[in-house]
């Protein structure tokens, strides 16, 4: 992460004192020198110890820790300067002193210190990202140095990331050492902010991270006495159509990432899909509470603050519904959802406290639409909130969160009523795709947090380049005066581009923000010819009654979910049409809206398949609309479920068309094209979605494989990112064969060939020619995850190609009369196709087995076998049918379960920094066809020494788990696995390269 570079004229009083003679005698010149003052803070202490560590990792020199400079060699002085920096800013400045040079790292706060050690990595070519550190291949001769005169001040008060719980990929996969080792990778990326939501009882709830619950059912250390069950995402199940299914089932030598036929977080272990007992509620939510406390204690002591909530209006369990009534309370009055805040207040001022508690508004908001009773209720209920938190002495603050900023139609609602010290926040509308919302440039004095998406969980299977994104996300936040910037996402590696993007422009945004001081407010001009928000269908197989030819296109396509339209129209007065046809729902009361022209609602309570039934056209026509702006303005009013429309005719007065548009469909039958889209802004009609990444990417590549093959990966990694100039339809450069289909990370069937479909691909064979050309151990291992990510990305493509082909023969099967064709077709079309489906399957989990690095990745391997395997039933959709047809399936129709990739080695949760005193424990993954012989850890004390060996304990399959000694002392390590075939290391590089680890003061 590159940062600000500011000349300044800054001068250190004081800073060499007592003399020190230089470590090595013997050498040219004496040693580096990493200089702290004696009585300073546990942050500095580290910082020191860190820039320790990564000069180390990066030259091979070990620098001394001292309390007191030398007056020869070279030197990095560390300090605090509160009176002349602000909290978190640094300054880097380096000088001459003969043929040393001294290095100046100062900060305007101990966090600002740390900070400044982790821009000096930077100097020497290391990048952070929220999986761990990019340490190049090539040694840093520290002569390289360059001269530099930095200072560094954040845009944001607030930088940070919003892990999302709820699917396997996130962190309802992540265990405590996971939390620790983002929270490390945070501090190097300079971000100070950590937020977490929960799902309350519900369909997808409750999650354990928030419990709901009475004080008296709280003791003293925040462990709870009585709860609802909860649960996290397993193997077992859990919501959005994650199946339960056997690890030893899951294709292609999967079950080797698992230890057994379960896998799931440690707070739930024993209690999974569920618990079943009262005690073992009360386990998991004691489980969650400990990781909660030891995730506070470790964030704020790297200056992280913490923000966790569920949703507002409170969903109190029913268990503790029964509860409070048993004790003669009613759980619907306001003093009884008062007390049972204070409840959950207590409990997390125990347990750490947290900086802040989340009022999540409901998710429904963003595509329903929310009543002004809603409104209303969420405002009480806030009330509520903090009127409780009162009652305990405020020991944390609330802030407002949700998929809307407020209501829709009244973004500033919460600013005009809320008190002043409750920050306001929102993820962006759209799954992203939407940009920040430009109503916080209408919320003055408080707090308020802007939260891009750094990836949408409609695509998570697949990779989603967004980098571009978050800059303008970034551009934007700031012009609208935001004082906080956060990313939401499950995945880590797979987003290492959005993640340093996204904290690099938190920091700095001069060389690439064309308005780095442009506007503070939100531009509301309307424009013309655009449709606001919303996504196409289009069911072209479905015959529309009445209707014949191509005017049926009008009626087989719509737009849904969307705001309204704005069409330019030459007349004073005209009638206007609405055309449209139910071609999804088969019953009444599915979708209810209304419409309002030109700010006058005209329809209410419409219900289309109510009034016409399903496919057949419905046409409502409304006379003598006034035009006073030469613009029709057209507004979908929100009652149930998704508005839509088929198509618009405006005609004037004399019956003469003056305009036709095919909502959501191409021209037609004397009908337009559906209109250019501009997401739900109107303002922001003309703006590319992005902003430029070409700098971005091409330091980034470098960072990754190597100068050798940074240019070209860069450029082709550009050509990827973000999405075209104009948004709509979530369209983006890199292809999107995964959408969401009953839950996150489905494949799209397309009855394209792959023929045809492949071509979309080229970049694929771009990157492989690029490979022989990577130097380097850890370039071509960085290389070959990025080049196996997009390999997957195609091999998701031809998945869905071969099952459209499938779809397509089955079909022909089912209009063939006789029995004896219908064989012959299945036979001869429908079994080829079947049969590559499964080894299209093995080849994609072959893929994720050779880029999979950590429990995120482990849960895309989760996904694919409990989602789209089995819930969506991908591969056997057809199978029943093509069995009763041949008479079975052949073996081969299942995939395989041998492991078919290369053999390999790695860490799932690699810690940089632990505490003193403390043992690190890890897992360690072999992927082989045989069970390796040894798994060892070689360690040694930091800088040299002889390696001691520490043997794994085989936990089941592929999993091991290594102990190392507990240290007062920084250390390094690495991993071997001895194998029929030989040696596998661990870190790439090894021997030769070992992880590093710093023991904190």
């Amino acid at each position: 992460m590159l940062g600000k570079l500011r000349v300044v004229t800054y001068v250190l009083l004081a800073l060499f004192g007592t003399r020190l003679a230089a470590a090595d005698k013997g050498s040219e010149r004496p040693a580096m020198m990493i200089v702290h003052e004696a009585e300073c803070d546990r942050l500095v202490r580290l910082a020191a110890l860190e820039a320790q560590r990564l000069v180390y990792a990066r030259s091979g020199l070990l620098p001394e820790v001292a309390i007191a400079a030398p007056d020869e060699g070279d030197a990095i002085v560390l300090s605090v300067r509160a009176d002349e920096l602000t909290s978190e800013a640094f300054v880097l400045r380096s000088r001459r002193r003969g043929e040393a040079r001294v290095f100046e790292i100062a900060g305007g706060s101990p966090v600002g210190v740390l900070y400044g050690v982790y821009r000096f990595g930077e100097l020497m070519g290391v990048r952070y990202g929220l999986e761990g550190e990019v340490m190049p291949d090539e040694p840093f001769d520290l002569r390289g140095l360059p001269e530099v005169e930095e200072m560094h001040e954040p845009l944001f008060a607030l930088r940070g990331i919003q892990p999302f719980h709820d699917f396997n990929e996130g962190p309802d996969w992540w265990d405590v050492d996971d939390y620790r080792a983002h929270l490390s990778q945070m501090a190097k990326l300079r971000m100070n902010f950590f937020g977490l939501h929960c799902y309350p009882e519900g369909p997808f709830g409750p999650e354990p991270l928030v419990w709901i619950g009475l004080p008296e059912d709280v003791d003293a250390q925040g462990h709870v006495l009585f709860s609802s069950r909860s649960r996290w995402a397993s193997t077992q199940g859990g919501a959005w159509g994650y199946e339960a299914a056997p690890t030893s089932e899951f294709a292609a030598g999967a079950a080797l990432l698992f230890a057994g036929e379960v896998f799931g977080p440690e707070v739930t272990e024993g209690h999974q899909p569920w618990p079943t007992t009262a005690q073992g509620n009360n386990e998991v939510f004691n489980r969650a509470g400990k990781m909660l406390s030891e995730v506070i204690e470790f964030a704020h002591a790297h200056g992280v603050r913490v923000c966790v909530g569920t949703e507002t209006p409170l969903t109190i369990p029913q268990v503790v519904k029964e509860r409070m009534i048993a004790r003669g309370m009613d759980p619907a009055a306001p003093e009884s959802v008062r007390r049972v805040y204070e409840g959950m207040f207590t409990r997390l001022a125990r347990l750490g406290p947290v900086d802040w508690y989340w009022l999540w508004t409901p998710e429904g908001w963003t595509w329903q639409g929310a009543s002004g009773a809603e409104a209303q209720a969420a405002l009480g209920d806030m009330a509520l909130a903090d009127e409780a938190l009162a009652n305990l002495g405020d020991p944390f603050k609330l802030a407002t969160c949700g998929w809307v900023l407020g209501p829709p139609g009244d973004a500033t609602l919460f600013d005009r009523v809320l008190p002043r010290d409750v920050s306001l926040s929102c993820i962006n509308r759209d799954v992203g795709f939407d940009p920040v919302e430009p109503g916080f440039a209408g919320v003055q004095g408080r707090g308020k947090w802007a939260i891009p998406w750094m990836e949408d969980d409609p695509a998570l299977i697949a990779a989603q380049l967004w980098a571009g994104r978050m800059r303008r996300d970034a551009a934007d936040a700031l012009a609208y005066g935001c004082d906080g910037i956060m990313g939401i996402h499950w995945r880590t590696r797979a987003l290492s581009p959005q993640v340093q993007a996204l904290a690099a422009a938190a920091w700095d945004q001069e060389e690439w923000n064309p308005h780095a001081e442009g506007m503070r407010v939100a531009p509301r001009a309307a424009t013309k010819d655009v449709f606001i928000g919303g996504a196409v269908a289009d069911y072209p197989r479905h015959a529309i009654a009445g209707v014949e030819g191509e005017a049926a296109r009008v009626y087989q396509t719509c737009r849904w979910n969307l705001e309204g339209y704005r069409i330019s129209v030459e007349a004073e007065q005209i009638d206007v049409t609405l055309k449209f046809c139910e071609v999804h729902y088969r019953e009444a009361g599915k979708r209810v809206f209304g419409v309002k022209l030109q700010g006058e609602q005209v329809v209410r309570d419409l219900d289309v398949f109510a009034r016409a039934g399903a496919n057949a056209p419905l046409d409502l026509t409304f006379e003598d609309v006034p035009v006073a702006d030469g613009s029709l303005a057209i507004d979908f009013v929100r009652q149930v479920e998704f508005p839509f429309i088929a198509g618009i005719e405006v005609r004037g007065r004399n019956g003469a068309v003056l305009r036709r548009v095919n909502c959501g469909g191409p021209a037609a039958a004397g009908f337009e094209a559906d209109l250019p889209g501009i997401g739900t802004y109107p303002e922001l009609a003309n703006r590319a979605r992005d902003l430029p990444v070409d700098d971005f990417y091409r330091d980034w590549a470098e960072a990754q494989f190597g100068k050798a093959v940074a240019d070209e990966a860069g450029r082709i990694f550009t050509s990827l990112d973000g999405s075209p100039s104009q948004w709509q339809n979530r369209a983006s450069h890199l292809p999107r064969p995964s959408d969401w289909v009953a839950g996150p990370g489905g494949i799209k069937i397309n009855r394209t060939p792959w023929s045809v479909e492949s071509a979309r691909y080229g970049f694929v064979e771009e990157l492989e020619a690029l490979r022989a050309g990577v130097q380097g151990a850890g370039n071509l291992e960085r290389f070959d995850y990025w080049l196996n990510t997009m390999r997957a990305l195609r091999e998701i493509g031809r998945l869905g190609c071969l099952r459209g082909e499938l779809d397509a023969c089955m079909e022909k099967i089912t209009e063939t009369p006789d029995a004896v064709s219908k064989a012959a077709t299945a036979q001869r079309d429908a079994l080829p196709v079947r049969l590559e489906l499964a080894r299209a399957w093995e080849r994609l989990m072959t893929l994720q087995l050779a880029l999979v690095s950590n429990r995120g990745e482990m849960g895309t391997i989760g996904n694919l076998e409990q989602h789209v395997r089995r819930h969506l039933h991908f591969l056997d959709a057809h199978d029943e049918a093509l069995k009763a047809l041949l008479g079975g399936l052949p073996p081969e129709a299942a995939p395989t379960r041998t492991y078919l990739g290369a053999p390999r080695v790695f860490v799932p949760t690699v810690r940089t920094e632990v505490e003193p005193g403390r043992r690190l424990t890890m897992q360690v993954v072999v992927l082989d066809r045989e069970a390796p012989r040894s798994v060892t850890a070689h360690v040694r004390p930091l800088g040299g020494g002889a390696f001691a060996d520490v043997p794994a304990r085989h936990m089941g399959r592929g999993v091991y788990e290594i102990e190392l000694p507990a240290s007062n002392a920084s250390f390094e390590y690495r991993v071997e696995a001895q194998t029929e075939a030989g040696t596998l290391a661990w870190p790439a590089g090894a021997p030769g390269r070992t992880q590093t680890v710093t023991v904190g003061p």
